[in-house]
């Protein structure tokens, strides 16, 4: 199933714009050596080298991107939401699909390509900095502190394609696809952020 997504609501980079951080917190535990080292060349953001700041990576035209694996994230994230609130009767091969069961089966079920997914964004669109406060709980109380985002406006677009091992599994990925309106992609998106609509691409 190809699919295109446009964004209702300007999304924010998740990557950390300091390779080192970005080394040794989020690259160092994927098992793949040599996807952990694309990751950290697509990072192309010098003029924002702080550790509080959140950028996309780049492709090599420069032009903004998401991994494969954060629309993956997100499918696995909206089923295990939906299932809270549903219990499908359904079953993916010989394994019934619950809330014990669905990370396994999107993991192993589910496929996004490709591995990068540019982020189109509208005629005069650009990057911008979203900066906003955030509130860390911690053992001494609540604490604010502001967070930076790079962020892409409200009528970007990508498209990619979402390959299912099992027929069974296509109308709950239109159903989480369909859950974007509500919740989207990327930070900050219990505030609205990332948020999109979808249709099929034939």
């Amino acid at each position: 199933m190809k699919v295109r997504l446009t964004f209702i609501e300007g999304i924010l980079g998740t990557a950390s714009a300091n390779p080192d951080v970005h080394a040794e917190f989020i690259a160092s535990k994927s098992a793949d050596a040599d996807k952990s080292e694309e990751e950290l060349k697509a990072l192309h953001a010098d003029e924002l080298m702080e550790k509080s700041v959140t950028v996309f990576p780049r492709m090599a035209d420069g032009n903004p991107m998401l991994w494969d694996y954060q629309v993956k994230g997100f499918l696995k994230e909206t089923l295990g939401i939906l299932l809270d609130f549903q219990e499908p009767d359904t079953k993916v091969g010989k394994a019934k699909l619950s809330r014990w069961t669905f990370q396994r089966i999107v993991d192993n079920a589910v496929f996004v390509t490709p591995r990068m997914i540019p982020l189109v964004m509208p005629e005069g669109g650009k990057v911008t900095l979203c900066t906003r406060s955030i509130r860390i709980r911690t053992p001494k109380g609540d604490r604010v502190a502001l967070a930076t985002s790079e962020e892409v406006p409200a009528g970007t677009v990508i498209e990619f394609e979402i390959e299912v091992l099992d027929k069974s599994l296509d109308d709950l990925m239109r159903k989480c696809l369909d859950y974007g309106k509500r919740k989207g992609i990327g930070q900050w998106r219990n505030s609205g952020k990332g948020r999109f609509t979808w249709e099929e691409v034939k």
